[in-house]
């Protein structure tokens, strides 16, 4: 349903207005059904806000919400552009034709987090695949993702939905599809679900159940819970003293009931973002990457150490967790002792996605890796990971970006991608998991203790022993989509040939796709200092990301090994915000 301004701006109006009445009235929520009557009203009044209301209204109805392999994500609002009841209805009878097309009555397990909208979207998905034959089975309440990828296998589903937007801001949300591998489709299949959405002639004719699904109970919880605590050592060490933020999300409950049933001290919690709350007030981005996402668990952990050394109870923090909402990624902070200042003591700093991915693929090999086990990452994850899994005699492969492509590395054992997803234990969840993911690390915390080193201590060792692998990425955010599209035009037409004082050695397009890899839309330099950069659009929000890696042989110093990577990545990172800033 796209609209092109014709000729005229009068006629472009009146179209513009007929479409919002006619999807108004089948429109089954009240709500955007009134937000869209505001908006045609406003357009076409005679105020100052009149182009305002036009202008957003134009947006709303610019196109059909694109659904992908991230299935669908965006703003909640009216219209075919926003996420909404009339979108959702849509898009989940068009996952139903594809599914039925391969399984003549098939089964969809549906869970949804806590944002605006979720548990909506989730029950007119159920009222869907219920009326055209299927059996829809709900999560019983809001949970985190890796539940109901865990769920898609354990009931043996054909498919799955989550109804989130994960770490996107409170006004978005989303719709992300599983296939029954339990692994987020990819293509073909979003281009066929695709297809029978756009087919659909009418939202009010399709039909939806006022009830015959199942509500699973929490057993189901139960049954998740025991899987993940159960891929730790039995009896293995489990003294750690951690802080966990869910960031208003809805991980906490998860993870409060998981560490003591794996024989670890239950996190001291964030209490004012400890429940779930769909406006995250506390934090301007709900995403662990974001700076400042995560500074009020480390003034707990700082406010904590103080009173150990008042009192001399209770001991020091040994690091401090953080989930995004949907609790499938995983951050860490830990004191480092090079970052300590005056106002920070103990030097606490957040592991980048690499350090923390490279430490647990660490520990999986020291736990144990099934011979034939393969590590996998992205394309723009850390290199060490290869050197670490032929270290110790492992394979190891790189995918695109995502966890729909890592999860389907053959043979995985372990997969990680920079952006802080873990996927630790891929025979029962199948994409990135920030609950078992926090699970493997406080072992591997437990254990470094018991060996009096420090998660720091380790990192430098891998460092000594494979180089310094010194990571960094920005994002260049955007409200104009077209601005993406011509910086990306710039660099395919104007490859530079040098990075600051260092030439680029190669470049390739990865939108040609490779014997490896499938086309992708982005772009991969390698400098002659075999320092590497990947530029690409963000698959779920309005930016451009820049990656970079440095590697540094460490020949005498690791000092001056970590220095020299530092300077490598600042003098790319400078060109790079060069190169993809707007004219």
């Amino acid at each position: 349903m796209r609209h092109h301004r014709p000729q005229t701006t009068q006629q472009w109006r009146a179209d513009l207005f007929d479409a919002a009445r006619r999807w108004a009235a089948e429109d089954p929520d009240p709500m955007t059904r009134a937000q869209l009557d505001d908006m045609v009203e406003r357009a076409q009044g005679e105020d100052a806000s009149a182009q305002e209301a036009t202008d957003l209204l134009g947006d709303c109805f610019a196109g059909l919400l694109e659904f992908g392999t991230a299935g669908l994500r965006g703003a909640m609002g009216p219209g075919p552009n926003r996420m909404n009841r009339a979108v959702v209805i849509r898009a989940a009878a068009g996952l139903t034709a594809y599914l039925a097309q391969h399984h003549p009555a098939p089964t969809v397990v549906v869970g949804y987090d806590a944002r605006h909208g979720s548990q909506d979207f989730a029950v007119d998905t159920c009222a869907v695949v219920t009326a055209a034959g299927g059996t829809a089975l709900l999560l019983p309440r809001p949970l985190p993702t890796p539940v109901l990828a865990y769920a898609i296998r354990h009931l043996g589903a054909d498919a799955g939905v989550m109804v989130t937007a994960s770490h996107n801001p409170p006004q978005d949300n989303g719709y992300k599809v599983y296939l029954g591998d339990g692994a987020q489709i990819v293509p073909p299949a979003d281009a066929e679900i695709r297809a029978q959405i756009v087919a659909l002639d009418s939202t009010a004719a399709i039909a939806r159940a006022d009830q015959g699904w199942t509500v699973v109970d929490d057993s189901l919880i139960e049954q998740y819970l025991t899987a993940v605590t159960g891929i730790l050592t039995p009896g293995g060490p489990r003294d750690v003293r951690m802080v966990h933020t869910s960031l208003h999300g809805v991980g906490g409950e998860v993870i409060q009931r998981a560490f003591p049933l794996a024989g670890f001290p239950a996190p001291i919690a964030v209490a004012a973002q400890a429940d779930p709350d769909p406006d995250f007030p506390t934090v301007a981005f709900p995403n662990p990457e974001e700076p400042g996402a995560i500074d009020a668990a480390l003034d707990l952990a700082r406010e904590l150490d103080a009173q150990a050394e008042r009192s001399g109870e209770g001991g020091p923090v040994d690091a401090v967790l953080a989930n995004d909402p949907d609790a499938d990624r995983c951050a860490v902070a830990v004191p480092d002792p090079t970052a300590a200042s005056p106002e920070n003591p103990r030097g606490w700093r957040m592991l980048r996605g690499d350090e923390l991915g490279c430490l647990l693929a660490t520990h999986l090999i020291d736990q144990g890796v099934p011979a034939g086990g393969v590590l996998a990452r992205s394309i723009v994850s850390s290199r060490m990971l290869a050197t670490i899994a032929a270290d110790a005699g492992l394979g190891s492969t790189e995918t695109l970006t995502g966890f729909k492509w890592i999860s389907r590395a053959p043979n995985l054992a372990y997969g990680y991608e920079e952006a802080l997803g873990y996927c630790v234990a891929p025979s029962l969840v199948r994409d990135k998991d920030g609950i078992s993911a926090a699970l493997v690390f406080a072992e591997f915390l437990a254990s470094c203790r018991i060996q009096g080193r420090s998660v720091i201590d380790v990192l430098q060792s891998l460092y000594r022993r494979h180089g310094v692998y010194a990571t960094d990425a920005f994002s260049v955010r955007v409200t104009d989509l077209s601005l993406i599209d011509a910086a990306m035009t710039r660099l395919r037409e104007n490859p530079p040939t040098h990075v600051g004082d260092v030439p680029v050695a190669s470049w390739d397009d990865l939108a040609a796709g490779s014997e490896d890899l499938p086309p992708t839309d982005g772009l991969r330099y390698y400098l002659g200092d075999d320092t590497r950069v990947i530029v690409r659009p963000s698959g779920t929000e309005p930016k451009l990301k820049v990656y970079l890696e440095a590697i540094v042989p460490v020949e005498g110093e690791l000092a001056d090994a970590t220095a020299e990577a530092a300077r490598r990545l600042a003098g790319a990172r400078a060109a790079f915000e060069e190169l993809t800033a707007a004219p």
